[in-house]
């Protein structure tokens, strides 16, 4: 495993690289392999640690995985145990072997869920909305254990609070296999899971994706086998993107697709970043007039997501101007802000929300709004990665800041990013890993 990651920024980054597979759909298809006993082909499948804890996951209930590169089969005649054991590596993954497990065996036992730090992410939506389907969940300390009625899961309307994507994935994976209709209300729409609903779709499943967040779900007896292809990462695009913006590069991300990523194109050029759409992805660069501060605010799609937040602020700290950033989803992911502040950003973060948008974390104490001045240099420093985003974020800084900067934690990064060090060698990086 990758220990120590050297770099020696302050150059412009050019060149091409492809983003590989979506990790937070393939992930979560494979788990989906589960409520069938026939065999599952995925496609581009992100070659990253994430997908081997996902496969260790299937794996230990009785799951043949094979893996070729980018192409992942998975086999699952029989349930062979109802338990999960918790894994040596932080993950959350686990907790949606609740519903396919329910439906093949009748119980389940999963590991209470870990996994990045950027904030609790209670999983208490999934627990309860799988209560409401019928499902018996007790709690403790180390693990959940659930128990399906006799006849199984049964199908109802779940109005979630928040529209959470584990939590609709939840959902779904009960409601294809569940009696009657369920009815998912305030549900994600995130890419990623209308590609799971096509998915479910090819497994056999019945799935309106209607208005205003509602997705409904006739339950079928039976799923069986498919192949599917899993879509590009519109996150690790993003990332790339920043990195050319921030280190005032140029960069064709290749299989990048403007329809997935409209609000984050939007916000390029509202900095003054500039895109060019071609037909083998999107050309990112700076736009003639520099970059320049914007008010910015995340949210559930289609808004700005969260995950594209944190190297876009690391490009703010090259804009002229003020910007404002408005994190909306998550409670405590501005942590990394400290790094970039002992780099020489001028960055403060606040409790008060600094926006527009109805934010769950209003009067709350969690400093979820930040204010970037700009343009600072950036100059090298120590750093330890605490999650996936934030570390690339913090790759992203180092790359812009003058001197040589050393990060630990390098193995987030391993966990979300496919052959991370090949793409930066291959667009000029300076760098070396121990």
């Amino acid at each position: 495993m990758i220990k120590i990651l050297t770099i020696r920024g302050g150059r412009a980054l050019s060149g091409r690289v492809r983003v590989a597979g979506a990790k937070n759909a393939a992930s979560k298809m494979m788990i989906a392999s589960l409520l069938t006993d026939e065999e599952v082909e995925l496609e581009n499948c992100p070659q990253i640690e994430e997908l081997s804890i996902t496969a260790e996951i299937c794996a230990a209930v009785g799951a043949h995985v094979r893996r070729d590169g980018g192409h992942v089969t998975l086999h699952t005649p029989s349930v062979t145990s109802t338990r999960v054991a918790k894994m040596s590596r932080a993950n959350r993954i686990s907790i949606l072997a609740l519903a396919p497990l329910l439906h093949r065996s009748g119980e389940a036992e999963v590991p209470r869920v870990g996994g990045d730090a950027i904030g609790p992410r209670p999983v208490n939506f999934h627990l309860r909305a799988l209560e409401q389907m019928g499902a018996v969940i007790e709690e403790h300390e180390e693990y959940y254990r659930a128990r399906a009625p006799k006849g199984g899961l049964h199908g109802t309307t779940v109005t979630l609070p928040f529209p959470s994507v584990g939590a609709t994935e939840s959902v779904m994976l009960a409601g294809v296999l569940a009696k009657g209709r369920t009815r998912i209300e305030n549900a994600a729409v995130e890419p990623e899971i209308t590609e799971i609903v096509k998915f479910l779709q090819q497994m056999g499943a019945i799935i309106e994706l209607g208005a205003n967040r509602v997705l409904t779900i006739d339950g079928v007896e039976k799923l069986h086998g498919a192949k599917f292809r899993v879509l590009p990462d519109r996150l690790e695009a993003a990332s790339f993107a920043n990195l050319a913006l921030a280190t005032d590069g140029e960069i064709i991300v290749e299989d990048a697709r403007q329809s997935d990523m409209v609000t984050f194109l939007n916000t390029v050029r509202r900095i003054g970043g500039d895109y060019e759409v071609l037909p083998e992805g999107i050309r990112f660069r700076r736009g003639p007039g520099g970059l320049v501060g914007v008010e910015l605010e995340t949210d559930t799609y289609p808004g700005f997501a969260t995950d594209w937040q944190q190297p876009t602020v690391v490009t703010l700290t090259q804009a002229k101007g003020i910007s404002v950033v408005h994190e909306t989803v998550y409670e405590d992911r501005f942590g990394y802000t400290e790094d970039l502040r002992r780099m020489g950003a001028d960055i403060g973060v606040f409790a008060k929300c600094l926006g527009e948008l109805p934010c769950r974390f209003q009067h709350h104490s969690e400093r979820h709004s930040a204010v970037i001045k700009g343009p600072t240099p950036l100059h090298a420093t120590t750093i330890d990665i605490p999650d996936i985003r934030a570390g690339m974020a913090q790759v992203i800084a180092a790359l812009v800041a003058t001197g040589e900067s050393t990060l630990t934690g390098v193995h987030h990064l391993d966990r979300g990013y496919e052959k991370l060090w090949d793409k930066l060698a291959a667009l000029g990086a300076d760098f070396e890993v121990k």
